[in-house]
């Protein structure tokens, strides 16, 4: 989403390219185009421009909206990418496929930057081919003049069947989370291939639409939820900690039945047309100030160590915002895995619970 920064941000990140120059001597691409290939409203602009003014090159930037239009698009092999950001169940399904290279760890020689949480993760135990670019959760945001805080922190996702809400509740269209919340709220894997459990997930979720009637939406529940117009959504993170910092009647719950912990890394398909462009990317975007205007433009997590505390520390941006900074070592938080055959079905039953409607 959009930010407005403060003026002592603004005056921060004007000084960015003077500072990133001045880092290391940086190789001449005169000529030569990146393509990069990422979610939508995830990067503060100034730091395409700052890339591009460093290593004398030119970024070629669009938008994707899932992991599944990504995926679709490269494997119809429309346009070739050289950078992509998909998230950690894709990467997963991208390295099964050798769909990815290995990074260049000569270039990209700046892991050490990064928080432990987001390190050697379980779709990519060494880093080989990824590096976390923004990490979130999923929880509950609500509207405490409306809504009993200790009311939403005891039944956690089961507030989501409460009669009492009715009318006054967005539901994210996404299948994978809503079934996820099911799952939770039941006490399964967010990533089991039971079918009976997948089943009991789906009457839940039929009771949840019968009880809530809730409005089915994706992005509009970030100025929604800010401006007040309902009680309660499902969300994500950064969508959330933007929606604390506009509204202070509003507050953010990460249900103590678990969650989803979702990282979005940086990886380079196999067949990139730059390559070592790319791996250099990849170290400027891991960098402090690149990871510093990002998160802030963001309000996702980021990776790096110092942004993370400087950001929800005192005087940061996100200080004292509960959204900000995803939980970490729960143990019934969890990492979507790769499955297909499950997420299929997942969605086939979903729009039949939106059907109900």
């Amino acid at each position: 989403m959009k930010r407005i920064l403060t003026l002592l941000a603004a005056l921060v990140l004007f000084a960015l390219p003077a500072l990133s120059a001045s880092a290391e001597d940086a190789e001449d691409f005169s000529g030569v185009t990146l393509n990069v290939y990422n979610w939508g409203e995830y990067i503060d602009d100034s730091v395409l421009r700052d890339f591009e003014a460093k290593y004398n090159c030119r970024v070629n930037y669009k938008n994707y909206d899932s992991n599944e239009m990504m995926y679709t698009n490269i494997s119809a092999g429309d346009d070739p990418w050289d950078i992509l950001v998909p998230s950690d169940y894709m990467i997963e399904r991208l390295i099964r496929e050798e769909r990815l290279q290995p990074l260049d760890k000569s270039i990209v020689n700046n892991l050490d930057n990064l928080t432990d949480s987001v390190k050697n993760l379980a779709f990519d135990p060494e880093n080989t081919y990824s590096v976390p670019y923004l990490w979130q959760s999923v929880g509950i945001v609500y509207d405490t003049t409306k809504v009993d805080p200790a009311k939403v922190e005891e039944k956690g996702w089961e507030i989501f069947l409460d009669p009492e809400l009715k009318g006054h509740v967005y539901m994210y269209d996404s299948s994978r989370d809503a079934f996820m919340v099911a799952l939770k709220a039941l006490g399964f894997s967010a990533n089991t291939d039971k079918d009976e459990e997948i089943q009991a997930a789906y009457e839940w979720l039929l009771q949840m639409n019968a009880a809530l009637n809730p409005d089915y939406v994706t992005d509009q529940m970030i100025d929604g939820m800010a401006e007040g117009f309902k009680w309660m959504s499902l969300g994500y993170s950064g969508d959330i900690a933007y929606i604390l910092n506009e509204n202070e009647d509003m507050a953010f719950c990460a249900p103590k039945q678990g969650t989803n912990i979702a990282v979005d890394a940086m990886v380079i398909p196999a067949n990139a047309g730059n390559p070592r462009l790319a791996n250099y990317f990849i170290r400027f975007i891991t960098e402090y100030e690149a990871s510093l205007a990002i998160s802030e433009f963001t309000g996702y997590a980021s990776p790096n160590r110092q942004v993370l505390d400087e950001l929800s520390g005192p005087g940061g941006e996100y200080e004292g915002n509960d959204a900000y900074m995803p939980r970490s070592g729960y143990e019934l938080d969890e990492i979507f895995v790769d499955n297909l055959k499950v997420a299929a079905k997942m969605s086939d039953l979903w729009l039949r619970v939106m059907a109900t409607k």
